[in-house]
């Protein structure tokens, strides 16, 4: 597996792992796991940000990892 294919799996991890706590947000009604759920989504996004601004990046820089 090229680093191009691995940050692109990681991405879509991320998106997974994002949308698995949206609906376990929208499940739960306890106050203090929705604020913790929360948390973890926001840390979560920014990573999930972050990981794709570096394919943008490799993209430019190696056109062989262009989707």
């Amino acid at each position: 597996m090229t680093v191009g294919s691995q940050v692109k799996t990681c991405h879509a991890t991320l998106k997974s792992i994002e949308a698995g706590l949206d609906l376990l947000h929208a499940s739960t009604s306890e106050y203090d796991l929705k604020h913790t759920i929360e948390e973890v989504t926001g840390l979560i996004k920014d990573a999930r940000h972050d990981v794709h601004q570096q394919i943008i990046y490799m993209e430019k820089q190696e056109p062989q990892y262009k989707s």
